[in-house]
């Protein structure tokens, strides 16, 4: 069978249950060394790194040049269907009229003796994104592209570049360009792995460098943004994709298989659970699993993750289903119950949530507006899903007036002086002095 069945408590107690996904953390590859050699390399030598690196590993005979041209990105969207193209600027325009909402203001108080105080909202000036291509380039992540770059839009980044892997031949997916042209971005190189990340943070001959870096990945990818936090902002180390599906016996045990199925393709070590509390539906999901998975284009992939990260696990009730997703606190849940905002209010933990029988993981994933760059391997319980917060700062104004010190200001020398500060406090003092 693909899928086991487990019992919990019975079979399996909650902390082995967190132990046991916790172990898709660490696949034992420990690549940091390499990365670093990588990152030292191209802030040392540039672009020509970047090309030693792109033609060993991608494109042999990739140019000197490696920025996209603006000739090249409009016969890309010439060459996608019109009909693919409507879908792309659908689920543009939904995903920047939902990350609309998210955006800030900057506020002013002030007080009657005329201080001020206040929080100045302003975007990063430059963002780089990461866009996977995906099997040799014939699977791009066009997906991936808008959900990061729209909410940095929204942001109000008026400057951003996109890096992506090239193909052997030295092109990008015309899918990637297309939608970039749909974007509005220009500014686009051949260049993958952790040597793009490399430019991006530390900038090149031809890739300046960039305030925050954003973007899916493979390991190298993601170990180098890891080695660059501190250097630049990034949107989060995520870590393999998961779901939970918190089911009860109205559901329709194809569509939770299904459902199972559209993360575990995903890489050998996605996660994906069903929580129920009916056996008779637990048995109906493993075998709808077991009749769906050979069907699958990626069945290898989804077999591997099912056999190795993937159960249903049968529950005494919903209300001890609930406390196990709030402990796993998933990338994705489900709420594939008869009245989902019964329990809306009761999930703590999520990363996103997916209301209802007919709302399933990958309409968030494409076309309905939310981000779907989410917090994984429990982090929901304290991060939250990529926003134009990503892409903003926030600057503290502070203005205050003679009044306010001859109020204050012995209480703030005070605190410097308790502080053994006393430089702080003459900063004040002085002042009070010539007052």
């Amino acid at each position: 069978m693909p899928c086991r069945i487990v019992r919990v408590p019975a079979e399996m107690t909650q902390p082995s249950l967190l132990a046991w996904l916790k172990e898709r953390k660490d696949p034992g590859l420990d690549i940091s060394d390499t990365v670093r050699r990588i990152l030292d390399d191209v802030r040392q030598h540039g672009d020509k790194a970047l090309r030693r690196y792109s033609r060993r590993f991608d494109a042999p005979d990739l140019p000197a040049r490696m920025a996209v041209s603006a000739r090249d990105i409009q016969a890309a969207r010439k060459a996608v269907p019109a009909a693919d193209l409507d879908i792309l600027r659908e689920a543009i325009a939904n995903v920047r009229d939902f990350h609309a909402r998210q955006a800030e203001q900057s506020w002013f108080t002030t007080a009657p003796d005329g201080s001020i105080l206040g929080q100045m909202v302003r975007p990063v000036d430059r963002v780089g994104l990461y866009v996977p291509g995906g099997q040799g380039g014939e699977t791009p992540l066009i997906s991936s592209l808008i959900m990061n770059a729209v909410p940095a839009q929204v942001a109000g980044v008026a400057d951003i570049a996109v890096v992506s892997p090239p193909r052997t031949d030295s092109t990008l997916n015309p899918y990637i360009l297309a939608t970039a042209a749909l974007l509005g971005i220009t500014e686009i190189h051949r260049a993958g792995s952790a040597w793009a990340i490399a430019a991006l943070a530390y900038g090149t001959a031809s890739i300046r460098p960039c305030d925050v870096i954003a973007g899916p990945g493979n390991i190298y990818v993601a170990t180098a943004k890891s080695l660059l936090v501190g250097e630049v902002g990034i949107d989060m180390i995520a870590g393999p994709s998961e779901i939970v599906i918190l089911a009860d016996d109205t559901a329709n045990p194809a569509w939770l298989a299904a459902d199972m199925l559209s993360q575990a393709e995903h890489d050998p070590l996605a996660a994906a659970l069903c929580i129920t509390a009916s056996p008779k539906l637990a048995q109906a999901v493993r075998a709808a699993l077991a009749v769906q998975l050979p069907r699958l284009s990626r069945n290898d992939l989804a077999r591997k993750a099912l056999e190795q990260w993937g159960a249903v696990l049968v529950v005494e009730s919903l209300d001890l289903g609930l406390d196990l997703v709030n402990a796993i606190a998933p990338e994705h849940l489900e709420l594939a119950v008869a009245e989902p905002f019964a329990l809306l209010g009761r999930v703590r933990n999520a990363g996103a949530i997916f209301l209802g029988q007919h709302c399933p993981e990958p309409v968030g994933d494409y076309f309905a507006g939310p981000n779907h760059v989410l917090p994984t391997l429990g982090t929901a319980r304290f991060s939250s899903a990529l926003s134009v917060q990503t892409f903003c700062k926030k600057t503290s104004i502070i203005g205050t007036t003679p009044d306010y010190l001859r109020r204050h200001g012995a209480k703030i020398a005070r605190m410097a002086h308790l502080e053994g500060l006393s430089a702080h406090a003459r900063s004040i003092e002085c002042r009070l002095e010539d007052q």
